[in-house]
């Protein structure tokens, strides 16, 4: 599927495991970056480190997304017609709210469409391509593909930074939540969120 959002030429597509280096760099950036005036700079380099995980069991579930620029001049083709990774994120059917270090919230066992909530995974934009509709554009497409799998609720773990994208994406706030972060000194703030799906 390829799409224009903000006016920029975007491709979302489905993530490969062939993507995982650069979901890591997307990851990592947003992390960083985006982080700044939501969380204490001693805090960003826990959230970088244990929040900004990849699960590599999204990709092989299938459910997970990634955004490509095509745009001319803002990322160039890399010869094997590949462009620059932007955004990542999805859902899961599976127990697990985030992977905050991989040992975090849940196992790997099967939800029930229609009994338990899909679950909105690991959402984040590259700091360069904030703001411009992709966040949106891949929570839009997990939620379809929840739907689509018999989930008539989304919940989801949020992070500081993207509490204000799911607030206005219909998400309200089920239980706010400080999370010890694996290092065994860092507590960040994330909030509980779920939504119909309808």
């Amino acid at each position: 599927m390829t799409a224009a959002v903000s006016g920029a030429d975007v491709r979302l597509r489905r993530a490969t495991l062939a993507d995982a280096p650069a979901i890591r760099e997307v990851m990592a950036a947003s992390a960083r970056e985006l982080s700044r005036g939501f969380y204490s700079e001693a805090q960003i380099p826990g959230v970088v480190a244990h929040i900004a995980v990849l699960d590599l069991m999204l990709i092989e579930d299938g459910t997970y997304f990634v955004v490509e620029d095509v745009g001319a001049g803002v990322a160039p083709d890399d010869g094997r017609g590949a462009h620059e990774l932007v955004a990542c994120g999805g859902w899961s059917f599976r127990d697990k709210l985030f992977t905050g270090g991989g040992a975090a919230a849940g196992g790997a066992s099967r939800l029930v469409p229609g009994q338990d909530p899909a679950r909105v995974r690991a959402m984040f934009v590259h700091p360069r391509a904030a703001r411009r509709g992709l966040g949106r554009a891949i929570l839009g497409a997990a939620e379809q593909d929840a739907r689509a799998a018999g989930f008539t609720v989304a919940e989801l773990m949020a992070t500081a930074p993207g509490e204000p994208l799911y607030q206005v994406s219909g998400y309200q706030v089920v239980e706010r939540v400080a999370v010890p972060l694996p290092d065994g000194q860092t507590v960040i703030a994330c909030a509980r969120m779920r939504k119909a799906l309808r």
